[in-house]
Protein backbone atom coordinates (compact mmCIF):
# COMPACT_ATOMS: atom_id res chain seq x y z
CA UNK A 1 0.00 0.00 0.00
CA UNK A 2 1.41 3.54 -1.32
CA UNK A 3 2.17 5.16 2.26
CA UNK A 4 0.96 8.66 3.12
CA UNK A 5 4.28 9.80 3.58
CA UNK A 6 5.37 8.89 -0.27
CA UNK A 7 2.47 10.41 -1.58
CA UNK A 8 3.66 13.83 0.37
CA UNK A 9 7.50 13.91 -1.43
CA UNK A 10 6.19 13.04 -4.49
CA UNK A 11 3.70 15.97 -4.60
CA UNK A 12 5.91 19.21 -4.89
CA UNK A 13 7.39 16.81 -8.15
CA UNK A 14 4.00 16.35 -10.17
CA UNK A 15 3.43 19.68 -8.89
CA UNK A 16 6.07 21.24 -10.51
CA UNK A 17 5.55 19.23 -14.01
CA UNK A 18 2.32 21.12 -13.58
CA UNK A 19 4.10 24.20 -13.47
CA UNK A 20 6.19 23.89 -16.56
CA UNK A 21 2.72 22.36 -17.87
CA UNK A 22 1.41 25.88 -17.69
CA UNK A 23 4.43 27.59 -19.03
CA UNK A 24 4.51 25.52 -22.51
CA UNK A 25 0.92 26.55 -22.27
CA UNK A 26 1.90 30.43 -22.13
CA UNK A 27 4.85 30.56 -24.30
CA UNK A 28 5.69 27.22 -25.67
CA UNK A 29 8.05 24.67 -25.94
CA UNK A 30 10.70 28.07 -26.98
CA UNK A 31 9.78 29.53 -24.08
CA UNK A 32 11.36 27.13 -21.92
CA UNK A 33 15.46 27.16 -21.58
CA UNK A 34 17.87 24.13 -21.82
CA UNK A 35 17.83 23.40 -18.21
CA UNK A 36 13.90 23.63 -17.62
CA UNK A 37 13.80 21.33 -21.12
CA UNK A 38 15.81 18.79 -19.27
CA UNK A 39 13.96 18.92 -15.95
CA UNK A 40 10.77 18.26 -18.23
CA UNK A 41 12.27 15.47 -19.88
CA UNK A 42 13.14 13.89 -15.90
CA UNK A 43 10.45 14.89 -14.30
CA UNK A 44 8.45 13.05 -16.95
CA UNK A 45 10.90 10.15 -16.87
CA UNK A 46 10.36 10.12 -12.92
CA UNK A 47 6.28 10.55 -12.64
CA UNK A 48 6.47 7.60 -14.95
CA UNK A 49 7.91 5.40 -12.69
CA UNK A 50 5.51 6.90 -9.70
CA UNK A 51 2.54 5.78 -12.02
CA UNK A 52 3.83 2.44 -11.86
CA UNK A 53 3.99 2.41 -8.35
CA UNK A 54 1.02 3.49 -7.64
CA UNK A 55 -1.24 1.30 -10.29
CA UNK A 56 0.45 -1.36 -7.43
CA UNK A 57 -2.07 -0.06 -5.18
CA UNK A 58 -5.79 -0.93 -5.72
CA UNK A 59 -6.69 1.62 -2.79
CA UNK A 60 -4.48 4.52 -4.90
CA UNK A 61 -7.05 4.83 -8.16
CA UNK A 62 -7.68 8.58 -7.81
CA UNK A 63 -3.89 9.28 -7.82
CA UNK A 64 -3.17 6.80 -10.64
CA UNK A 65 -6.25 8.89 -12.91
CA UNK A 66 -4.47 12.02 -11.96
CA UNK A 67 -0.75 10.89 -12.77
CA UNK A 68 -2.43 8.84 -15.92
CA UNK A 69 -3.51 12.27 -17.47
CA UNK A 70 -0.43 14.28 -16.30
CA UNK A 71 1.48 12.35 -18.47
CA UNK A 72 -0.71 12.17 -21.12
CA UNK A 73 -0.40 16.23 -20.99
CA UNK A 74 2.89 16.02 -21.32
CA UNK A 75 3.78 13.10 -23.70
CA UNK A 76 1.72 15.39 -26.05
CA UNK A 77 3.91 18.56 -25.67
CA UNK A 78 6.92 16.45 -25.81
CA UNK A 79 5.91 14.32 -29.23
CA UNK A 80 4.38 17.44 -30.78
CA UNK A 81 7.12 18.70 -32.29
CA UNK A 82 8.83 15.70 -33.67
CA UNK A 83 8.82 15.00 -37.58
CA UNK A 84 7.40 12.46 -38.83
CA UNK A 85 10.14 9.98 -40.81
CA UNK A 86 9.33 6.66 -42.53
CA UNK A 87 11.43 5.22 -39.72
CA UNK A 88 9.26 6.86 -37.28
CA UNK A 89 6.02 5.36 -38.98
CA UNK A 90 6.98 1.96 -39.05
CA UNK A 91 7.57 2.19 -35.41
CA UNK A 92 4.06 3.75 -34.48
CA UNK A 93 2.69 0.85 -36.34
CA UNK A 94 5.07 -2.11 -35.48
CA UNK A 95 5.56 -1.07 -31.55
CA UNK A 96 3.62 1.20 -30.96
CA UNK A 97 0.30 0.97 -31.81
CA UNK A 98 -0.25 -2.27 -30.29
CA UNK A 99 0.58 -1.28 -27.21
CA UNK A 100 -2.12 1.67 -27.37
CA UNK A 101 -4.65 -0.66 -28.49
CA UNK A 102 -3.93 -3.07 -25.52
CA UNK A 103 -4.10 -0.15 -22.98
CA UNK A 104 -7.41 1.06 -24.44
CA UNK A 105 -8.77 -2.30 -24.84
CA UNK A 106 -11.43 -1.76 -22.38
CA UNK A 107 -13.08 1.08 -24.73
CA UNK A 108 -12.90 -0.95 -28.27
CA UNK A 109 -14.19 -4.08 -26.20
CA UNK A 110 -17.48 -1.77 -24.95
CA UNK A 111 -17.68 -0.85 -28.40
CA UNK A 112 -17.20 -4.07 -29.57
CA UNK A 113 -20.28 -5.43 -27.46
CA UNK A 114 -22.64 -3.34 -28.65
CA UNK A 115 -22.20 -4.19 -31.93
CA UNK A 116 -22.63 -8.07 -31.22
CA UNK A 117 -25.61 -7.08 -29.20
CA UNK A 118 -27.30 -5.27 -32.22
CA UNK A 119 -26.39 -8.03 -34.14
CA UNK A 120 -27.88 -10.73 -31.64
CA UNK A 121 -30.97 -8.51 -31.30
CA UNK A 122 -31.58 -8.39 -35.03
CA UNK A 123 -31.15 -11.99 -35.01
CA UNK A 124 -33.55 -12.72 -33.29
CA UNK A 125 -36.14 -9.88 -34.52
CA UNK A 126 -35.92 -11.77 -37.71
CA UNK A 127 -35.83 -15.43 -36.89
CA UNK A 128 -38.99 -14.64 -34.96
CA UNK A 129 -40.67 -12.36 -37.40
CA UNK A 130 -39.28 -12.75 -40.75
CA UNK A 131 -41.45 -9.40 -42.00
CA UNK A 132 -38.96 -7.32 -40.06
CA UNK A 133 -35.92 -7.84 -42.40
CA UNK A 134 -38.45 -6.59 -45.29
CA UNK A 135 -39.06 -3.45 -43.00
CA UNK A 136 -35.28 -3.07 -42.37
CA UNK A 137 -33.69 -3.87 -45.51
CA UNK A 138 -36.26 -2.68 -47.78
CA UNK A 139 -38.02 -4.94 -50.65
CA UNK A 140 -35.14 -4.66 -53.21
CA UNK A 141 -32.92 -6.59 -51.22
CA UNK A 142 -34.96 -8.96 -49.72
CA UNK A 143 -36.23 -9.90 -53.15
CA UNK A 144 -32.40 -10.40 -54.03
CA UNK A 145 -32.08 -12.40 -51.50
CA UNK A 146 -34.98 -14.49 -51.69
CA UNK A 147 -33.68 -15.38 -55.27
CA UNK A 148 -31.15 -16.90 -54.15
CA UNK A 149 -28.62 -14.04 -55.76
CA UNK A 150 -25.64 -12.18 -53.73
CA UNK A 151 -26.01 -8.53 -53.97
CA UNK A 152 -22.10 -8.40 -54.47
CA UNK A 153 -22.32 -9.47 -57.66
CA UNK A 154 -22.15 -5.73 -59.21
CA UNK A 155 -18.04 -5.96 -57.59
CA UNK A 156 -16.86 -8.24 -60.40
CA UNK A 157 -15.80 -6.65 -63.15
CA UNK A 158 -14.74 -3.33 -61.50
CA UNK A 159 -13.01 -4.06 -59.06
CA UNK A 160 -10.30 -1.21 -58.78
CA UNK A 161 -13.41 1.40 -58.62
CA UNK A 162 -15.59 -0.79 -56.15
CA UNK A 163 -12.20 -0.87 -54.05
CA UNK A 164 -11.92 2.35 -54.14
CA UNK A 165 -15.33 3.03 -53.22
CA UNK A 166 -15.25 0.32 -50.27
CA UNK A 167 -12.35 1.80 -48.55
CA UNK A 168 -13.76 5.29 -48.36
CA UNK A 169 -17.02 3.97 -46.86
CA UNK A 170 -15.28 1.77 -44.54
CA UNK A 171 -13.21 5.15 -43.43
CA UNK A 172 -15.47 7.11 -43.36
CA UNK A 173 -18.09 4.84 -41.26
CA UNK A 174 -15.16 4.36 -39.35
CA UNK A 175 -14.17 8.28 -38.01
CA UNK A 176 -17.99 9.51 -37.82
CA UNK A 177 -17.85 6.44 -35.15
CA UNK A 178 -14.54 7.96 -33.69
CA UNK A 179 -15.82 11.78 -34.16
CA UNK A 180 -19.35 10.74 -32.71
CA UNK A 181 -17.83 10.07 -29.24
CA UNK A 182 -17.71 14.15 -28.89
CA UNK A 183 -21.54 14.38 -28.55
CA UNK A 184 -21.29 12.49 -25.27
CA UNK A 185 -20.90 8.81 -27.12
CA UNK A 186 -24.48 9.04 -28.37
CA UNK A 187 -23.33 9.09 -31.97
CA UNK A 188 -20.74 5.87 -31.23
CA UNK A 189 -23.24 3.65 -29.89
CA UNK A 190 -25.67 4.34 -31.69
CA UNK A 191 -23.37 3.82 -35.11
CA UNK A 192 -22.29 0.44 -32.89
CA UNK A 193 -25.37 -0.78 -32.18
CA UNK A 194 -26.59 -0.14 -35.31
CA UNK A 195 -24.32 -1.68 -37.58
CA UNK A 196 -24.37 -4.42 -35.25
CA UNK A 197 -28.20 -4.64 -36.22
CA UNK A 198 -27.73 -4.67 -39.62
CA UNK A 199 -25.03 -7.85 -39.71
CA UNK A 200 -27.66 -9.56 -37.20
CA UNK A 201 -30.71 -8.98 -40.07
CA UNK A 202 -28.95 -9.73 -42.91
CA UNK A 203 -26.63 -12.97 -41.54
CA UNK A 204 -30.62 -14.17 -40.33
CA UNK A 205 -32.26 -13.28 -43.63
CA UNK A 206 -29.36 -15.19 -45.87
CA UNK A 207 -29.72 -18.56 -43.36
CA UNK A 208 -34.02 -18.53 -43.73
CA UNK A 209 -33.10 -18.36 -47.74
CA UNK A 210 -30.30 -21.13 -47.03
CA UNK A 211 -27.79 -18.32 -48.48
CA UNK A 212 -25.44 -18.56 -45.48
CA UNK A 213 -22.64 -20.21 -47.16
CA UNK A 214 -22.13 -17.29 -49.62
CA UNK A 215 -22.53 -14.91 -47.57
CA UNK A 216 -19.86 -15.39 -45.06
CA UNK A 217 -17.72 -16.98 -47.30
CA UNK A 218 -18.04 -13.63 -48.92
CA UNK A 219 -17.83 -11.32 -45.06
CA UNK A 220 -14.97 -13.39 -43.63
CA UNK A 221 -11.89 -12.93 -45.80
CA UNK A 222 -12.16 -8.93 -45.52
CA UNK A 223 -14.55 -9.01 -42.18
CA UNK A 224 -11.93 -10.33 -39.85
CA UNK A 225 -10.08 -7.07 -40.12
CA UNK A 226 -13.00 -4.39 -41.40
CA UNK A 227 -15.72 -5.70 -38.37
CA UNK A 228 -12.74 -5.63 -35.80
CA UNK A 229 -11.76 -2.33 -37.74
CA UNK A 230 -14.21 -0.32 -36.71
CA UNK A 231 -14.82 -1.88 -33.73
CA UNK A 232 -11.32 -0.32 -32.82
CA UNK A 233 -12.77 2.98 -34.50
CA UNK A 234 -15.79 3.26 -31.87
CA UNK A 235 -13.68 2.04 -29.07
CA UNK A 236 -11.78 5.92 -29.76
CA UNK A 237 -15.40 7.59 -29.65
CA UNK A 238 -15.66 6.04 -26.22
CA UNK A 239 -12.34 6.92 -24.90
CA UNK A 240 -13.28 10.67 -26.50
CA UNK A 241 -16.64 10.73 -24.45
CA UNK A 242 -15.23 9.31 -21.45
CA UNK A 243 -12.77 12.32 -21.73
CA UNK A 244 -15.62 14.82 -22.27
CA UNK A 245 -17.92 13.43 -19.50
CA UNK A 246 -15.37 12.38 -16.76
CA UNK A 247 -12.55 14.83 -17.06
CA UNK A 248 -11.58 13.90 -13.14
CA UNK A 249 -8.90 16.14 -11.71
CA UNK A 250 -8.26 18.15 -15.12
CA UNK A 251 -10.05 20.40 -16.66
CA UNK A 252 -12.86 19.55 -19.49
CA UNK A 253 -10.71 21.50 -21.84
CA UNK A 254 -7.15 19.76 -20.82
CA UNK A 255 -9.18 16.64 -20.47
CA UNK A 256 -10.38 16.33 -24.15
CA UNK A 257 -7.06 17.42 -25.23
CA UNK A 258 -5.61 14.14 -23.69
CA UNK A 259 -8.33 12.04 -24.40
CA UNK A 260 -8.26 13.28 -27.85
CA UNK A 261 -4.93 12.37 -28.61
CA UNK A 262 -4.99 9.12 -27.33
CA UNK A 263 -8.42 8.48 -29.44
CA UNK A 264 -6.77 9.92 -32.36
CA UNK A 265 -3.69 8.03 -32.11
CA UNK A 266 -6.01 4.84 -31.88
CA UNK A 267 -8.39 5.79 -34.80
CA UNK A 268 -5.39 6.47 -36.92
CA UNK A 269 -4.19 2.69 -36.73
CA UNK A 270 -7.02 1.43 -38.24
CA UNK A 271 -6.16 3.22 -41.55
CA UNK A 272 -4.02 0.96 -43.34
CA UNK A 273 -5.86 -2.50 -41.85
CA UNK A 274 -8.91 -0.32 -43.54
CA UNK A 275 -7.18 -0.14 -46.66
CA UNK A 276 -6.23 -3.78 -46.74
CA UNK A 277 -9.96 -4.84 -45.89
CA UNK A 278 -10.88 -2.64 -48.81
CA UNK A 279 -8.63 -4.40 -51.11
CA UNK A 280 -10.11 -7.83 -49.97
CA UNK A 281 -13.31 -7.37 -50.49
CA UNK A 282 -13.24 -5.70 -54.29
CA UNK A 283 -10.62 -8.15 -55.63
CA UNK A 284 -10.86 -11.50 -53.15
CA UNK A 285 -13.93 -11.51 -51.18
CA UNK A 286 -16.39 -11.68 -54.51
CA UNK A 287 -14.15 -13.93 -56.27
CA UNK A 288 -15.24 -17.37 -57.45
CA UNK A 289 -12.25 -18.84 -55.38
CA UNK A 290 -13.44 -22.16 -53.19
CA UNK A 291 -15.74 -21.23 -50.37
CA UNK A 292 -13.26 -23.28 -48.27
CA UNK A 293 -10.37 -21.98 -49.10
CA UNK A 294 -11.67 -18.22 -48.11
CA UNK A 295 -12.53 -19.44 -45.16
CA UNK A 296 -8.85 -20.75 -44.32
CA UNK A 297 -7.70 -17.65 -45.33
CA UNK A 298 -9.75 -15.64 -43.41
CA UNK A 299 -9.08 -17.47 -39.93
CA UNK A 300 -4.99 -17.35 -40.96
CA UNK A 301 -5.90 -13.53 -41.54
CA UNK A 302 -7.63 -13.05 -38.17
CA UNK A 303 -4.55 -15.74 -36.36
CA UNK A 304 -1.74 -13.02 -37.66
CA UNK A 305 -4.04 -10.01 -36.44
CA UNK A 306 -4.52 -11.02 -32.91
CA UNK A 307 -1.09 -12.09 -32.97
CA UNK A 308 0.26 -8.45 -33.83
CA UNK A 309 -2.52 -6.65 -31.52
CA UNK A 310 -1.34 -9.12 -28.97
CA UNK A 311 1.97 -9.54 -29.26
CA UNK A 312 4.21 -7.25 -31.28
CA UNK A 313 5.66 -4.01 -28.88
CA UNK A 314 5.79 -5.83 -25.94
CA UNK A 315 9.68 -5.00 -25.75
CA UNK A 316 9.53 -1.55 -27.37
CA UNK A 317 10.58 1.55 -24.85
CA UNK A 318 7.99 2.35 -21.24
CA UNK A 319 6.92 6.23 -22.12
CA UNK A 320 3.79 5.57 -24.47
CA UNK A 321 3.07 2.54 -22.67
CA UNK A 322 2.50 5.19 -19.50
CA UNK A 323 -0.05 7.17 -21.18
CA UNK A 324 -3.89 6.15 -20.69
Amino acid sequence: MISTYWLKRRQPHWSRLEELLADVKRHGLQGLGRNELRELGLLYRQTATDLSAVRADPTSNQQARYLNQLLGRVHNIIYSGQKTTVKSVFRFYLHEYPRIFRRLLPYTSAAAGLFIAGALIGMALTLSNPEFMHDFLGSRMVATIERHEMWTHSIVGIEPQSSSAIMTNNLSVSFVAFASGIVAGLGTLYMMFYNGLMLGVIGAACWLNNMSDQLWSFVAPHGVLELPAICIAGGAGLRLARALLFPGALSRRDSLIAGGAEASRLIVGVIPILILAGILEGFFSPSAVRISFKFLFAAMLLSGFVLYLWGAGRSADEPVSEIR
